[in-house]
């Protein structure tokens, strides 16, 4: 049943039904219960997409992944989404693939849409392709970033101080006793890039030469699960092929960490009396897995609330800091 059924039955113009839809004065409050009782009646559900033409409002928030099998972000965009619903707009979720010209594709693709606000998940959408495309089609829409950030003027970034938390994780291993330690990267990322720094910084405040600080890079450019693993467990075996004393080694996410605790385990280096080993994200993968593994918390989903957050309050048109910063946890199970 439509607005005009609606108003045949009533004996009223559409537009009348319409002011009583959206809550408008100026009709007398007999008409407004016979029309009411009747939409009730009716089961009558507005159409939002006409409403928001009439409104010039879509109520859509579009949310870009880079790759929905990562299931960190895929649990955040879960969050996101719920946050968004509850105040009645409705989100679309894209996977964008890690290439550039597919992220400004989308983002192309969000224009058309007619998106009201915008949730980058992750650090590999805050490049250059990415602005560009932003000011050339989203200007005048408000942006979230979840852990990056742009500096454009409708970009809002929630950030997470994994630098100094990756810092910590040396400490702790020297803590424990292991003093010759590797970093294992799974892709270049900005986020990657603050964790390499947060590596080689707390190596060198624990006394190592910058050559000591011993940076690997697994090459992942399929975010597949299984990938991740095989190079993960590849990446250890080449660490300790190179440098066989080597006595930690922390991983720039978790699910890269646990291919390395395979490898460890089948090639009988005990973990964590001879390797211990470290993971970043605090996913469900570092908590079923055998040692389970101790891991930094990126407090990402707290992180992609704030996210959401944030773009309520610009597009309820209050005053939002362009950076906010969370801070991390080390979570320390069987691996250290």
């Amino acid at each position: 049943m439509t607005i005009y059924d609606i108003a045949k039955v009533a004996g009223v113009s559409a537009s009348t039904v319409s002011r009583v839809i959206n809550d408008k004065p100026g009709i007398n409050e007999e008409t407004r219960k016979k029309i009411k009782k009747l939409l009730a009646e009716y089961n009558y559900s507005p159409n939002e997409a006409a409403r928001g033409l009439v409104m010039q409002s879509s109520r859509i928030i579009g949310i870009l992944i880079e790759d929905i099998r990562v299931i960190h972000h895929t649990e955040s965009a879960y969050v996101i989404e719920q946050e968004m619903t509850k105040l009645g707009y409705t989100c679309i979720t894209l996977s964008t693939g890690p290439q550039v010209e597919k992220k400004v594709e989308y983002i192309k693709i969000l224009e058309q849409r007619r998106v009201e606000g915008v949730i980058l998940m992750g650090s590999m959408f805050g490049t250059e392709a990415v602005a560009e495309a932003i000011r050339e089609h989203l200007a005048d829409v408000p942006i979230s970033i979840v852990n990056g950030y742009l500096d454009l003027p409708n970009v809002y970034g929630v950030l997470i101080d994994e630098e100094h938390g990756v810092e910590s994780c040396v400490d702790l291993l020297v803590r424990r006793g292991h003093r010759k330690l590797a970093f294992a990267v799974d892709c270049d990322t900005p986020s990657n890039a603050n964790k390499i720094n947060g590596f080689i910084t707390g190596m060198l405040r624990q006394g190592a030469d910058r050559e000591q600080a011993l940076v690997y890079d697994a090459g992942i450019v399929d975010m597949n699960p299984d990938t991740v693993i095989r190079q993960g467990g590849e990446t250890a075996r080449r660490i300790l092929k190179e440098h066989p004393d080597i006595q930690g080694i922390i991983f720039a996410v978790d699910l890269l960490a646990v291919g390395g605790l395979q490898a460890l385990e089948e090639d009988g280096v005990n973990v964590p009396g001879q390797v211990a080993v470290v993971g970043v994200d605090n996913t469900i993968y570092g908590k079923i897995c055998r040692p389970k593994l101790s891991t930094l918390d990126n407090k990402l989903v707290e992180t992609s609330k704030n996210a959401s957050r944030v773009l309520l309050q610009v597009l309820n048109k209050e005053e939002v800091s362009h950076k906010i910063m969370l801070f991390t946890e080390i979570i320390e199970r069987e691996s250290t």
